[in-house]
């Protein structure tokens, strides 16, 4: 078994016949440069390589009327002027005398690929077809699709394997509302989509492509629209979307099959989506589907109209099904204000009606849904094709796509796949371990000086049996570290596990890591000189002139530039965050508990974080079954590019095996069925997400705080114990308060103007959205320069500081109204200033509200925070 590829090069015969700018961009060459770059990577040649077959008409009519199938059968005999005729009759959709053949193909591909996933001939696979499928609807063709060759498919899968629960994802930047339509009253098909929409003016201009539209009858709540309303998503929006919507409804669906509609005109330089997704997104995405419906996934190609991003995307993506080691992301992780807006209104929309978004309405602020379609005179519509507005946007599109293509290339080349994907470290042979084949045990040791030297600060290590391990896992981890091997395991004995753990993330220092992430699992000890803003100390080696190791001097991590440690305590008695770097959160054995915990911080942080390298650390009474161990495990390779080194009691063979078949790419087994987390866990991570989302930026999706003042002391909730702690969590002279009406979210910042991508300044809330009220007030942000980088002036400019008018006319101290007298206009005296980020703002030392009244220089034109109520967090009772 392995992962299937399903192609028939009939395929790439029906072509445009007459001259029309919409429908010329779905061309044979899709096809054929996909497979041929393929072909090239030696991807193609890995793979379990199938010839479609052609769909049966009694399997088109699983889900198209008899008389639309007889329409398109009647196309074989037309003329190019009838066949035009006929094309006319429908929207974005052309004939060919092939396109009968074609389009039987396309569906009988998917359902070979289906047929072949479900009977255990393949673990997953990839379908390369056209036409596409996903427009096309039970008696109509649209958008370049004639079949809907995933619903075909699922509804086979439903009919003749007897499956109850199909998860579809619709990756396209155009929304599959033929899809929709077929399965919009039925709870056994979960269908998410997200989709270019721009308020309802980009095609398809539906009403049901938005947020609200959550299917109907028994459905409700299985239709799941995630709308971009601005073109320039990139890389962390994708993410962001999985992660905060999509993976939370999956796990708790619990999906025997996914499939996917992965059109890649989602990806960067494509003329249609406009987007900025660059191809090893597309790996990531595929690689979290991996770990649902026991890694039966199913990718069928759909849309993607510049050829050489969807043929790298393809690669990617294959690349991803068949277990390999995939790129870390690229750019910036930080989810643009219009994407957080969107998923923002996706939770709202179907909290009522999913388990595992509940536990958010004791966080965010509940959203009321309204249409959100612009009038034109409001929202032009976008260029249509052909027009010259459309061309300057295809070539800036194409401009943009050739310079990230070629660093995408460039990062190939620099990384090649391991030769080794999982290593192991036994430090005694156990006959009753079963490894899965490939799995590499490692017996090369760090020389025997150099092992007795790292391991000298530590008396637990001086045995000589622990030495010869510790030797195995130092070179084991240069090897993940130089590239010879995508990750590894390490079964020790217990009592030594905080010892190796230490070494190991000294020695991965030394080694080059520059960001260094470790999870530790139950009761096991910190570094004593590990500090709580990341840094800490490592012992570097003084060498010979003939390479010998002459000694280690400890040496101050801070002073090794951008060098930095996130520790990660799961199933700790309480939460805390000391810092951004030092993390403790606990956890029951709850399914909901860990996927809430995994979803919600882990992911999150260890995108934003982008580690070189993860340390999972599972020691005594962790607490995890071997399924949960195994998805924490696997879930990082992501995030680190593959690279991992997990730490087990060896006295645990059962998850040493668990752990090792997930690591080398098999597929996770099944969690089981989902359980809500317990009430105590979702107040911890609740907490911690308020605590921690100003610094870590994937966490701030869906945070609506009102940022307009400081933290205050509310009534007595359930969560009051985690919210005195989050004003007490960090020093003084760590914490800060927003400026008013400057901040991401804000009603200052929603004010401005409609800007032309997700990049640049928020837009004019859409009616959709009322203006957010949250109890939780002011975030408490670190300074950009702990983060080991420059300022993030990405977001754009932002509000001056002087827009004292965006202030709510109540607080939420006892003080009551805000006075309303002040002026509306800007007066002099809070003139724009340079713009710059609060990133910037707070380099200049804008650390207090205090500080911010003081160095604005009123005048006397205002009264004091004390006589309008406002107080800050050094001063609440």
């Amino acid at each position: 078994m392995g992962t299937a590829l399903v192609y028939h090069e009939d395929m790439t015969v029906s072509r445009l016949l007459w001259d029309d700018p919409e429908c010329e961009i779905e061309c044979p060459e899709r096809l054929s440069t996909a497979l041929e770059r393929l072909q090239q990577r030696g991807l193609a040649q890995r793979c379990l390589q199938l010839a479609a077959r052609e769909a049966t008409e009694a399997e088109l009519g699983l889900v198209h009327s008899p008389e639309y199938v007889s329409v398109v059968r009647a196309t074989q005999v037309l003329d190019t002027a009838e066949l035009r005729a006929l094309s006319r009759r429908y929207d974005a959709v052309y004939f060919h005398p092939s396109t009968y053949h074609c389009a039987r193909l396309a569906a009988g591909a998917v359902l070979q690929l289906v047929d072949a996933v479900l009977t255990g001939a393949a673990h997953n696979g990839l379908a390369l077809v056209r036409p596409p499928g996903h427009h096309s609807q039970r008696a109509a063709a649209n958008g370049f699709c004639v079949f809907n060759n995933v619903a075909i498919a699922a509804q086979s899968a439903k009919e003749r394997h007897g499956l109850q629960r199909i998860l579809i994802v619709d990756w396209d930047i155009h929304h599959g509302q033929g899809t929709q339509y077929i399965f919009e009253d039925d709870p056994s098909v979960l269908y998410f989509s997200w989709h270019r929409y721009e308020h309802g003016r980009f095609w398809p201009f539906l009403r049901e492509s938005d947020a609200d539209v959550t299917g109907q009858g028994p459905g409700q709540g299985f239709t799941v629209n995630l709308p971009w309303n601005q073109v320039g998503m990139g890389n962390a929006d994708y993410l962001a979307a999985f992660l905060h919507v999509l993976l939370p409804l999956a796990f708790e669906f619990d999906p025997e099959l996914v499939l996917v509609s992965a059109g890649f005109d989602s990806a960067i330089g494509d003329p249609e989506g406009q987007m900025r997704a660059t191809p090893e997104c597309f790996a990531h995405l595929t690689q979290l589907l991996l770990v649902l419906a026991r890694g039966r996934v199913c990718a069928v190609l759909e849309g993607g109209y510049h050829l050489g991003s969807l043929a790298e995307s393809v690669c990617m993506t294959v690349q991803a099904l068949l277990g390999n080691p995939i790129p870390p992301l690229s750019g910036t992780m930080v989810p643009c204000w219009s994407a957080l807006e969107s998923i923002q209104q996706v939770q709202t929309a179907h909290a009522p009606h999913w388990t595992s978004l509940r536990w958010l309405q004791g966080q965010y602020t509940a959203v009321v849904l309204r249409p959100s379609v612009y009038s034109p005179e409001e929202r032009p519509l976008p260029p249509t094709p052909g027009s010259p507005e459309y061309k300057v946007a295809v070539a800036a599109a194409a401009a943009e796509a050739e310079v990230a293509l070629t660093s995408f290339l460039d990062q190939l080349h620099l990384r090649p796949l391991p030769p080794v994907q999982t290593a192991i470290v036994l430090t005694s042979p156990d006959t009753t371990l079963v490894l899965p084949p490939g799995v590499f045990r490692q017996e090369g040791s760090a020389p025997r000086e150099e092992v007795e030297t790292w391991a000298r600060p530590h008396e637990a290590l001086a045995q000589d049996e622990v030495l010869t391990a510790l030797g195995k896992i130092l070179a084991l981890l240069e090897g993940i570290l130089s590239g010879q091997v995508s990750n590894g395991i390490a079964a020790i004995p217990d009592p030594i596990i905080s010892d190796i753990l230490d070494v190991a993330i000294r020695r991965g220092l030394s080694l080059g890591a520059q960001r260094l992430f470790c999870v530790v699992v139950g009761q096991l000890d910190r570094p004593s000189d590990l500090t709580d803003d990341g840094y800490g100390f490592v012992l570097m080696g003084a060498w010979h002139v003939d390479g010998s190791l002459l000694g280690l001097q400890r040496v101050n991590v801070s002073h090794l530039s951008g060098r930095r440690i996130l520790w990660l305590s799961i199933g700790a008695q309480e939460a805390e965050a000391l810092s951004m770097f030092h993390i403790s959160v606990p956890m029951s054995g709850v399914t909901g508990s860990l996927l809430g915990c995994v979803l919600g911080l882990v992911l999150p942080l260890a995108y934003d974080f982008r580690p070189d390298l993860v340390l999972v650390a599972l020691g005594p009474s962790h607490g995890l079954r071997d399924t949960h161990a195994a998805l924490l495990a696997t879930i990082f390779r992501g995030p680190a590019g593959g690279r991992v080194l997990t730490l087990v009691q060896e006295s645990s063979p059962q998850l040493t095996e668990a752990l090792t078949r997930v690591l080398s790419g098999e597929a996770l087994c099944s969690l089981g069925p989902y359980c809500m987390a317990t009430s105590n866990d979702m107040q911890a991570l609740r907490y911690l997400r308020r605590q921690l989302a100003p610094k870590w930026k994937m966490l701030q999706v869906g945070v609506t705080r009102n940022i307009h003042t400081l933290p205050l002391r509310g009534p007595p909730t359930p969560s009051a114990h985690f919210r005195e702690k989050e004003e007490a969590a960090w020093p003084r002279e760590e914490r800060e308060g927003e400026e008013p009406g400057g901040g991401e979210g804000s009603k200052a910042s929603r004010d401005r103007g409609p800007s032309p991508t997700c990049r640049d300044p928020p837009p004019t809330p859409s009616p959709s959205v009322s203006a957010p009220q949250s109890e939780e007030m002011g975030p408490q942000e670190l300074d950009a320069k702990q983060r080991g980088g420059e300022p993030d002036h990405s977001a754009g400019p932002r509000k001056p500081v002087g827009d004292w008018h965006a202030r709510p006319a109540t607080s939420a101290c006892s003080a009551g109204p805000l006075p309303r007298s002040r002026p509306r206009s800007r007066p002099p005296w809070a003139r724009p200033r340079r713009a710059v980020s609060a990133e910037g703002r707070r380099a200049c030392g804008y650390r207090s509200l205090e500080k911010l009244l003081m160095r604005t220089r009123l005048s006397g034109r205002m009264a004091t925070a004390g006589e309008h109520g406002w107080t800050s967090a050094s001063t609440a009772p």
